[in-house]
């Protein structure tokens, strides 16, 4: 069942267009991935349906309510954490969660969550004292301190290294295991396909691809690619008529097809028929990065 639907957003800055005809949905229970070169308008689209931005046209409904004429029922149930987002630097993060608390009428108990989140021991900490990982941990925990159904997470790995990020996505398992559902930005894709469910790829202000993450490596151009080098004569154009090929090229001696599994299998048992075999073959699966790269037109200014 869909917590949020959106269907034709639309956003223009100076005449300027930058969400252009955005439509998905979001099940209840899932974490969502919004992945997108920089200025695609990822930011932008979550602005809208956390209510933070008024639209130029469409429809955006989270949990049945209109971000904008609800906008105060909608604080009830939504949790966003932005990409810059920032608390004063001399609060602590005690003082932080109080006062976040103090917005809503049942908020969470701030203690379990510190605890769940391991800041217990930063409790008295000022802002500008934590680490970027603690950081990164506080915009959580006041993310869900008003007891969110759905939580937005925007860049919120950016700047952390490694080891930081892995645990920030264990938290972030933790939320939706909750119950919560999670809309996550990223530029990451090992993030996205290590966390998301479902993953809409923007670009240029529109969707070009909205699937799971193995569905999207499916769609990179010659999502596996095999290179050898065969014993004997082989025919490109043989190569070139199996099943899923999409390209076949030859340098040095080494033959190289990109296709699909399906493509692997026919070329080996067409060696095996020719009675040659495949020396130094290598077999390798594409990645999101890849499908990234074919679905979008890259980064701009």
């Amino acid at each position: 069942m869909a917590i949020i639907e959106v269907a034709g957003l639309r956003k223009a800055y100076g005449g300027r267009p930058v969400v252009d005809g955005v439509s998905f949905s979001v099940d209840d229970g899932e974490i969502f991935g919004i992945l997108g070169p920089n200025g695609a308008g990822k930011t932008t689209t979550v602005e809208c349906v956390s209510g933070l931005r008024v639209a130029d046209e469409g429809r955006v409904r989270v949990a049945g309510l209109d971000p904008v004429a609800e906008r105060e029922a909608l604080t009830r149930v939504v949790g966003v954490q932005l990409q810059r987002s920032e608390v004063q630097e001399k609060l602590t993060v005690r003082e932080a969660l109080e006062l976040y608390a103090a917005f809503y009428e049942r908020p969470a108990d701030w203690r379990e969550l510190v605890e769940e989140l391991g800041l217990a021991d930063r409790i008295g900490a000022r802002f500008g004292k934590l680490s970027g990982g603690q950081r990164q941990r506080l915009f959580i925990a006041l993310a869900l301190i008003g007891r969110p159904r759905v939580v937005v997470l925007d860049e919120l790995t950016t700047g952390l290294d490694p080891r930081g990020r892995r645990n920030t996505w264990r938290l972030i398992e933790r939320v939706r295991d909750s119950g919560v559902t999670v809309v996550l930005v990223t530029h990451f894709m090992e993030e996205a396909r290590h966390l998301c469910d479902r993953v809409a790829l923007i670009d240029g202000g529109r969707i070009t691809a909205l699937d799971t993450p193995v569905g999207l490596i499916g769609r990179a151009a010659g999502s596996t690619v095999m290179s050898f080098v065969p014993s004997g004569p082989l025919p490109e154009g043989e190569l070139a008529a199996l099943p899923g090929a999409t390209d076949v090229a030859r340098k040095d001696g080494r033959v190289t097809v990109r296709g699909s599994e399906e493509t692997v299998n026919a070329a080996m048992a067409l060696i095996a028929r020719r009675g040659l075999t495949a020396g130094r073959l290598r077999v390798e699966s594409a990645s999101l990065d890849d499908a990234y790269l074919d679905l979008t037109e890259g980064d701009r200014p």
